[in-house]
């Protein structure tokens, strides 16, 4: 789904209305509908009764009337809600004006807040409350927020990140958090730290990329109308958000007659003394994303380790340096050579070290290998210095998947330089080196060579582990493996996608913190079960 300007998204809500004869009132009650619904999803199976306290922060303009709607639908729900509105009552106007008349109409209760003095007498209440919904500011800002409303987010994310509990329980962006930019510049103030954000229609550039995207928390977007067709129509930009959507016209779903030879052999070169793990997590990971057959190519000194751990998976045991890393013999006697034959695919890196004949082997591979090369971890390291020879190769599809750190040292740059522009870093190490870069991180970034971007958003701190980029790697190749290279970055998005939402789902069962690199490989397949349901049902 392609990213929207704020210029963008208003084009597309008058067209909407203009052809698809759906007023903006209606698409207001829709979305109002939507982030109320978004509360409930969050908070029911909690013990949810009318002890719950919702505190609704308005806006004078359409976000607020947005708020108004999700204020009257929760009430309706029997939850205790009360709105904040900024500005008077005669302000409101338009349909948001309406929907602020409609929310009195039921009884439900309004704090006026017309100066920061005023915000004090009413913070007293928001700070009572158990859930906060921000639907002060929306996709029109201009400037930076200021007044009350700087002064209650100020509030709020102070508050929120003080508190020795998890006050509140969840505060939830409409549309966009307050204050941040919907176009991915800089903000000028404070922005509202949002758990999750339920936007419209698509994404704002703002939420994927730049410099406080990171407030949005988990963004989910909303249909509310608007055909997607629009969406594509007008949206002029090469940035798109991976979402379940993309993936609509890929051949998920097996045909009763296929076999093992239908999707593919990957090779994955791996591992070393001490770092056999990566080996096998990268392995597993191929299998439970459905490579037909998956063989691991070891230093000999591990390779009974490795063969161990899972029997599904095959083995090739390589010539070992004294160190336990993968000797230059292997690469000058033909053997590697050999091992790629037949192949789909190759990964290499997890584990694999950066010994100097690794190194070597490494380096030849990549220059050498005419398959489709998946470039991670070690075997990134091994370029440090020395990344202008990612670009003389002989195969034209090579992936690499640096986190911040290993993209720093492959640019010479500090990994402050990287976080500070993840997209421009991304989009012009993939044009110098002519290779897909998938530049890892929270709302990981794809870029392919030809200036398309793929923002993922799925994942979080259930990926906060070591080995889950290994994991990573195995689904990449798996997929690879599967689907082939002709619309590759499609694939890769894929992959990313399915690896965050595996730590998505296992987070909805037990705490982040614990979860381990073998569990989202476990989960992969429940995370393309869920995303096949996604596209034939919507959900």
């Amino acid at each position: 789904m392609k990213a929207l300007t704020a210029a963008e998204m208003r084009e597309v809500d008058r067209l909407t209305t203009e052809l698809s004869g759906i007023p903006g009132s209606q698409l207001m009650e829709n979305a109002g509908r939507a982030a109320a619904d978004a509360v409930w999803r969050r908070i029911a199976g909690c013990g949810v009764d009318e002890r719950v306290r919702v505190a609704v922060l308005c806006g004078k303009g359409n976000n607020g009337g947005d708020g108004f709607v999700a204020a009257r639908h929760l009430k309706d729900q029997k939850l205790s809600t009360c709105v904040v509105l900024f500005g008077k009552k005669e302000d409101v106007r338009g349909d948001a004006g309406k929907n602020l008349a409609r929310w009195l109409e039921t009884g439900g209760e309004v704090e006026y807040v017309e100066g920061e003095s005023d915000w004090e007498r009413a913070w007293g209440r928001v700070r009572e409350s158990h859930v906060i919904v921000d639907a002060m500011l929306g996709t029109g800002l201009k400037g930076a927020a200021s007044g009350a409303i700087a002064a209650a987010i100020t509030a709020v994310n102070e508050a929120s990140r003080k508190a020795t509990g998890s006050w509140p329980a969840l505060i939830l962006a409409v549309d966009i958090a307050s204050g941040l930019p919907s176009d991915g510049e800089a903000p000028g103030g404070p922005v509202l730290a949002a758990h999750a954000t339920t936007t419209f229609t698509a994404p704002k550039v703002g939420q994927l990329t730049g410099a406080g995207a990171e407030m949005c928390g988990t963004l989910e977007v909303a249909q509310i109308g608007s055909p997607a067709k629009l969406v594509e129509e007008t949206g002029k930009s090469l940035l798109r958000w991976v979402g379940p959507d993309e993936f609509a016209p890929m051949p998920l779903v097996r045909a009763a007659g296929s076999h093992k030879g239908t999707f593919g052999h990957a090779v994955i070169a791996a591992g070393s003394r001490g770092k056999s793990g990566a080996a096998v997590l990268a392995g597993y990971a191929c299998l439970r994303t459905g490579a037909g057959l998956t063989t691991i190519a070891v230093p000999d000194e591990v390779q009974p380790v490795v063969a161990e751990a899972h029997a599904e998976y095959m083995t090739e045991p390589l010539l070992s340096t004294k160190t336990g890393g993968i000797a230059a013999a292997n690469a000058s006697s033909g053997r590697i050579t050999k091992l790629l034959e037949d192949k789909a695919v190759v990964a290499i890196g997890p584990g694999i070290g950066t010994h100097v004949e690794t190194r070597m082997v490494v380096q030849q591979l990549v220059r050498e290998a005419p398959l489709p090369i998946i470039l991670d971890a070690d075997g990134l390291n091994c370029f440090d210095g020395e990344a202008f020879k990612l670009g003389q190769r002989k195969t034209q599809f090579l992936a690499v998947t640096p986190h911040p750190g290993e993209m720093a040292r492959l640019l010479g740059a500090k990994n402050a330089d990287v976080q500070s522009d993840r997209l421009k870093a991304a989009t012009e190490a993939a044009r110098k080196w002519k290779a897909h870069v998938i530049l890892k991180g929270y709302h990981t970034i794809l870029a392919a060579p030809d200036g398309r971007v793929f923002v993922n958003t799925t994942g979080g701190p259930s990926l906060a582990k070591g080995g889950t980029g290994d994991v990573l790697t195995g689904v990449l190749a798996a997929l690879t493996a599967q689907f082939g290279t002709e619309d590759w970055l499609r694939v890769l998005a894929l992959g990313v996608f399915l690896h965050g939402t595996a730590g998505d789902i296992l987070s909805r069962e037990e705490d982040p913190s614990g979860i381990l690199a073998h569990q989202v490989a476990g989960a992969i397949p429940e995370a393309r079960e869920w995303l096949l349901k996604e596209i034939q049902f919507g959900g």
